[in-house]
């Protein structure tokens, strides 16, 4: 009798290499160094424009700061992502005034000695879905919702005075991102964010810009050296905290990142 042809297992299907675009969930944790600049002018509840002052000059704040930052990344079929990072820069000092500054209601005097505090923090999500999808490149475009708190108190506690302001913001955000697998274990990362609004009671511009090279240590673990630049300039005319406010804040970022 004929023997029949013998059938030939298939060659198994080697998975593509771990890298950002074949993740589905990935928490990265980074050490953030920014420089910070920070301008502003708080006006009074009559409409009296305030002083405009420089935070880092006029009240002693830091330009420079050691922050934490956290993301979370889930990927949804392969095309689809959701991104949420959380963001919080707090900032005290005490400095002697070297000019009368306005600020909201109350007129700070030249020597009077002020403790300032002054607090940004940033919830930011990002829905993004990929055009293009490769093994080695990936490109998306994406809209993004970012909440965005300022606080910020004044003291002069020898003349017993003090004020204070807050203000809450949501800006939607469109975002273009890219990565680029070079080898089995190093790719590089980018993305940027940007709104422009013209309402009628805030006009301004806020951006949001990142850039990273990581080395896959292993399948599921990564180092990275990146930088980050975050700007927001804005002027208020109706919140609890009227007036101007251009804040940036751009520097270094070392992160460790866990994904599967």
């Amino acid at each position: 009798a004929a023997t029949e042809p013998r059938t030939l297992p298939a060659p198994p299907v080697t998975p593509p290499p771990a890298s950002p675009i074949t993740d589905h969930f990935a928490l990265r944790a980074t050490y953030y160094q920014p420089s910070i600049s920070t301008d502003g002018r708080f006006d009074a509840d009559t409409g009296a424009l305030g002083t405009p002052f420089n935070g880092e000059q006029d009240l002693g704040l830091d330009d420079v700061a050691n922050q934490g930052r956290i993301e979370l990344l889930f990927r949804m079929r392969e095309r689809h992502r959701l991104r949420a990072d959380y963001f919080k820069l707090e900032r005290f000092a005490g400095s002697r005034l070297t000019r009368d500054i306005n600020f909201r209601n109350t007129t700070y005097r030249l020597g009077d000695f002020v403790e300032t505090n002054f607090d940004w923090r940033m919830l930011g999500f990002t829905y993004s879905y990929s055009g293009w999808r490769s093994e080695r490149l990936e490109f998306g475009l994406g809209l993004g919702l970012h909440l965005i708190e300022a606080e910020t108190r004044a003291v002069v506690r020898a003349r017993n005075i003090r004020e204070s302001g807050s203000g809450v913001g949501v800006l939607p955000t469109i975002e273009l991102d890219g990565t680029w697998r070079i080898s089995r274990r190093w790719s590089v990362n980018g993305r940027a964010q940007y709104l422009k609004v013209n309402a009628s009671s805030v006009d301004g511009t806020f951006g949001d810009y990142h850039f990273d090279a990581q080395y896959r240590w292993r399948r599921n673990v990564a180092f990275g050296l990146g930088y980050g630049a975050t700007r927001l300039d804005a002027i208020v005319t109706d919140a609890d905290l009227p007036g101007q406010l251009d804040i940036s804040a751009s520097g270094p970022e070392l992160f460790f990142r866990v994904s599967f």
